[in-house]
């Protein structure tokens, strides 16, 4: 007696790897109208073999991405296929009871391997094996039961498809979870300025390809970010600089950039992604690891911003030295102190005196000249060779104010020992 095969499914049936709402397993359409006969069954089960020796021939043969595989990758796919012809046996045998369940053929293999073969790569092994099935139909079927088998054959590779495709869709959302997980693990470790030996290996996981410097980006968020709203500002993150990781602590927003291009520029086009308020950036630094020390400044100088009212937006954390250097900012007073009052001290002469008695006779170049006894042409001069050795104009009102604080901060450090 020969069998048909009903191709009539339900909404419900349509789902796919335990997907149905209420339902504990994907199966297919029971086919009353002619039952799968014992003959029929054992021929398949005895051709289990030749079959999965075939397919594996086939992949060997067509697919250059299966050669490329270690032997034990290709070991676990053959797995895979003899699992799958078991499975269609089993479903053959019993529609209603049967399973085209995907997760059910590659539970014989580690989940490791979405990651050495893709859905693409899977779907090919389907079409493989449903083609070596067709092509031994006449070998493996019984008198009168071969359109009957080839039905059957298309009927549920089609469902294995639909449910291979669910079992990549989400290892590829618990690989997001994770990497979502591993990526503020980093952040975090670069924040207190520990990192350890596993640093390199982990960035590396996240895609960071380290080229270039790097730096860190701090502000806030307005409300709060759902799953998709972070995803989102990862990938701006991520188009807008070769590297970047994503960091959110509560409101507080850390964007860690790397890369080879204008950092600071491509820190400025996240700026819409921030909410309102001062949005901070730390200094650039040549590699991650040293990326500890750009966030504790942009940390330090997002607290310390409500000081400076007109400060810009985004503002660069060592341009608020002054008011870090109040909150107690260690590095902020290093800072002041080797690259702003050491340069002047070290280069001797007039300069360092001249600049004093410009700040407090109010930035006039006639006082400061009269005082002097100079022209007032040399202390334009002198100004103009502090602003080259230290960066920070002493006629501009807030680069005089930095100024000013580091000559204070010099002074106190060599007559109070600290």
């Amino acid at each position: 007696m020969s069998r048909k095969v009903s191709t009539h499914r339900t909404p419900s049936s349509a789902s796919v790897d335990e997907a149905g709402p209420g339902s504990d397993e994907a199966v297919a359409e029971p086919a009353p109208e002619r039952p799968a006969t014992a003959e029929m069954v054992r021929r398949l089960r005895h051709g289990t073999d030749l079959l999965t020796a075939a397919a594996m021939r086939r992949l060997d043969e067509e697919l250059p991405w299966y050669r490329a595989l270690t032997a034990e990758d290709r070991s676990w796919i053959g797995l895979v296929a003899q699992s799958g012809i078991a499975n269609f046996i089993a479903w053959y045998e019993n529609p209603g009871r049967g399973s085209y369940n995907a997760a059910e053929i590659f539970r014989a293999a580690p989940p490791e391997l979405t990651r050495s073969i893709s859905l693409q790569h899977t779907l090919q092994l389907v079409r493989i094996v449903v083609e070596i099935v067709e092509e031994h139909t006449e070998q493996l079927a019984a008198p009168g039961q071969h359109s009957t088998l080839r039905e059957s054959v298309l009927l549920y590779s089609r469902e294995v498809a639909f449910s291979a495709a669910e079992v990549y869709a989400r290892a590829a959302e618990t690989r997001g979870a994770w990497d979502a997980r591993l990526e503020a693990l980093v952040v975090d470790s670069l924040l207190r300025g520990d990192p350890d030996d596993s640093l390199h290996s982990r960035v590396a996981a996240l895609g960071w390809a380290g080229r270039g410097n790097t730096l860190v980006l701090v502000g806030t968020i307005e409300g709060e970010l759902d799953d998709v709203g972070t995803a989102e500002l990862r990938r701006a993150a991520r188009r807008t600089a070769q590297d970047a990781l994503v960091g959110l602590q509560g409101s507080r927003l850390i964007v860690v950039l790397g890369g080879t291009g204008n950092l600071r520029q491509q820190a400025e086009e996240l700026l819409p992604r921030f909410g309102p308020g001062p949005v901070v950036i730390g200094p650039q630094v040549r590699e991650l690891a040293d990326a500890g020390r750009s966030a504790r400044a942009a940390l330090s100088a997002l607290q310390a911003v409500p000081a400076w009212p007109s400060a810009p937006r985004p503002v660069l954390a060592d341009e608020l030295l002054p008011e870090r250097m109040l909150l107690g900012d260690p590095d902020a007073h290093r800072t002041l102190l080797a690259d702003v009052y050491g340069p002047l001290l070290g280069v001797g002469g007039p300069l360092l005196e001249t600049l004093s008695v410009y700040l407090n006779e109010g930035r006039s170049l006639e006082a400061t000249a009269r005082q002097l006894y100079v022209h007032p042409n040399t202390v334009r001069y002198r100004l103009k060779r502090i602003a080259t050795i230290t960066g920070w104009d002493p006629t501009h009102a807030r680069e005089g104010f930095v100024l000013q604080i580091a000559i204070a901060i010099g002074r106190l450090a060599e007559t109070v020992p600290l």
